[in-house]
């Protein structure tokens, strides 16, 4: 009988589906494949990283010179770039993202040695304007297509492309580029091709779900299902700053610095802790980000699950996110660990918990601001975040040239614990998760 139950079960949910339709998934493939090529686009100078200091002669100051060139970039678009999507639209807020992005990747391989710190420098700071477009039209274009309730699991299958871009890079690198360095300019050439076809397909497919011909009345409404209407008239910045609710999810962002952190020093410090070079790091990126993939799906599966089971969003997201904490603190034992494999498995544990952090992080603002406010506070979060890391790259690079590995002690040690404090602050800011309106004011539910 519990079969014939099961059975019956699926084949209503499969009859619904097919009269409500799928389309929003197209429109989440897309963002998918940006955020590809996004992270693929800025990890290849990480998994290089040991080969180009030697190539061109870089100290730890070098590198990290370079990393907060991006990062400074990266934090100044954030300030600009979600409230142009945000006044532009997703359609060409996003395209204008991508294109300069591109065009800056692949600037690295024009770089001659003779100028290669300023080059880097100067083609680091551009790919960072262009790439911090990527998430606040990532997490606008969820809201415009999900409802409240998918929204953690959307995102946490765009966010998933973080990984695979990552996991990518190492692989790509490795079958390009020699240990020596021979042919390091083609992985940068190789993402022109790649955003080219993007741009592409992102203008022949997207619209609004209001006005797309492609979508059903019924998928429509199933969109709109739990969202107040807005009108058009735009948000400024200074009613967004005073927000209690901006500043929550700027704290969580500021775990970014851990996760970039594992991207643009995790190759250096597997190559100065276990001798892992450019032919052999592809093994252990895979472990890692295939483990971070995981965290970003179950972690939006797992809020989204517990909504759907009669939990308040405001329990579920946070409940998620102290588990997260709780799986990530192991990380902080990792440079005294003499096993390599042991040592991956942690740092892999603890990106699957940032990922589904992150995911339930991002989710918060769309579960709190009317759309048209969200890339603008996605900006502004992630600002806060670029500039903690910043800071810590350039504390570790100037640790690491005076006093050795010392730095990435403390640096994992951070990692591992900054999670469950800064969970308890964002309690702090928000212990309710009251949506709030049209006009920023809080709605009486």
């Amino acid at each position: 009988m519990l079969g014939m139950e099961n059975i019956n079960k699926q084949h209503t949910m499969t009859i619904l589906t097919q009269k409500i339709g799928n389309y929003r998934y197209r429109i989440l493939a897309l963002v998918f494949m940006a955020t590809t090529i996004n992270y693929f686009d800025r990890s290849i100078v990480a998994v290089m990283a040991p080969t180009l200091q030697k190539l061109f002669d870089w100290s730890n100051k070098d590198y990290a010179a370079i990393m907060v060139s991006f990062k400074i970039a990266y934090g100044l678009g954030l300030l600009f770039m979600g409230g142009i999507i945000d006044r532009l639209g997703t359609k060409i807020g996003y395209t204008i993202s991508i294109v300069i992005w591109s065009i800056f990747g692949m600037l690295h391989a024009a770089i001659r040695p003779a100028f290669s710190l300023i080059g880097f420098i100067t083609a680091r700071f551009g790919l960072g304007i262009g790439e911090s477009g990527n998430f606040p039209a990532a997490i606008k274009t969820v809201a415009e297509w999900f409802p409240k309730k998918d929204r953690a699991f959307a995102t946490g299958i765009f966010d998933a492309s973080t990984s695979v871009g990552a996991i990518l890079a190492p692989f790509i690198v490795g079958a390009v580029v020699t240990v020596e360095g021979k042919n390091w300019q083609i992985p940068f050439l190789i993402t022109g091709a790649l955003s080219s076809i993007w741009v592409f397909l992102w203008l022949r497919t997207y619209k609004r779900p209001e006005v797309h011909p492609a979508l059903s009345k019924e998928e429509l409404a199933y969109i709109n299902s739990d969202s107040e209407k807005e009108t058009t008239e735009k948000v400024p910045w200074l009613k967004l700053f005073p927000k209690r609710e901006t500043w929550a999810f700027a704290l969580t962002t500021i775990t970014d610095g851990v996760w970039w952190f594992y991207l643009f020093w995790g190759a250096k410090f597997l190559a100065e802790q276990f001798g892992v070079d450019i032919e052999n790091i592809g093994l252990p990126f895979l472990i890692i980000f295939v483990m971070a993939d995981a965290g970003s799906l179950l972690g939006g599966y797992a809020s989204g699950t517990l909504i759907k089971r009669g939990w308040s969003i405001n329990k579920a997201r946070k409940i998620t996110m102290l588990i997260c904490a709780i799986i990530i603190l192991p990380v902080s034992f990792v440079p005294v660990i003499a096993s390599k494999w042991l040592a991956v498995f942690l740092i892999g544990l603890a990106a699957a918990g940032h990922q589904s952090w992150s995911i339930n992080g991002f989710t918060l603002v769309s579960d709190v601001f009317p759309k048209k406010a969200i890339a603008s506070v996605i900006g502004i979060g992630k600002m806060v975040g670029v500039v903690i890391a910043v800071v810590a790259d350039i504390a570790l690079g100037a640790v690491l040239d005076t006093a050795n590995n010392t730095g990435y002690f403390w640096a994992f040690v951070i990692a591992g614990s900054s999670y469950l404090v800064l969970l308890g602050f964002v309690h702090l800011l928000m212990p309710k998760m009251t949506p709030l309106d049209d006009n920023l004011n809080s709605i009486v539910q």
